[in-house]
């Protein structure tokens, strides 16, 4: 698995507007892409960097890939912060 620097990662606005839709509850690309100016492929692409930094997780319901925030993934982060 690739590894994508959370900062790097949440320092894209796209980025942190899907973080803050996904804190609220678990969604898929097309319910997020949905006031977004950019395509369903441009969101899918963010997501993927979130997944790869371990800010996010995914879940396979039926037909359907559910994205979600990853707790952990926002532990370390909040870590590596609170040393300074």
């Amino acid at each position: 698995m690739s590894r994508f620097d959370p900062f790097v990662a949440i320092a894209d606005p796209n980025r942190r507007h899907l973080l803050m839709a996904l804190r609220r509850e678990p969604k898929t690309v097309t319910e997020l892409s949905e006031g977004l100016p950019i395509s369903r492929p441009a969101v899918s692409q963010h997501l993927k960097a979130l997944l790869d930094s371990d800010l996010v997780r995914v879940t396979p319901v039926g037909t359907k890939r559910f994205y979600a925030i990853n707790p952990e993934g926002f532990a370390s982060l909040n870590a590596w912060i609170r040393q300074f």
